[in-house]
């Protein structure tokens, strides 16, 4: 693999990303800066994971940042 970008699983967490904006546009108004604000940092935050730990230099950092990825992915989940 050439980068993050050719990894399925960033391209599925981009995707996510994209979906999760979309059913935040149906969220009422005042919960603009309070629970859709958070729902849309766990969001991007699965993806940059999945990106940052790649760059990293060890199998040990990237296996550490996957999983904060995944821990992402939940607070996600539940936020939802």
């Amino acid at each position: 693999m050439k980068n993050y970008r050719d990894l399925i699983v960033w391209q599925k967490s981009v995707d996510m990303v994209t979906h999760v904006y979309r059913l935040l546009k149906l969220f009422p108004e005042d919960e603009k800066y309070g629970l859709t604000s958070q729902i849309k940092r766990s969001a991007v935050s699965v993806s940059s994971n999945i990106a940052e730990g790649y760059g990293r230099n060890y199998t040990k950092e990237y296996v550490r940042f996957l999983n904060i990825s995944r821990g992402s992915l939940y607070e996600m989940q539940t936020q939802l």
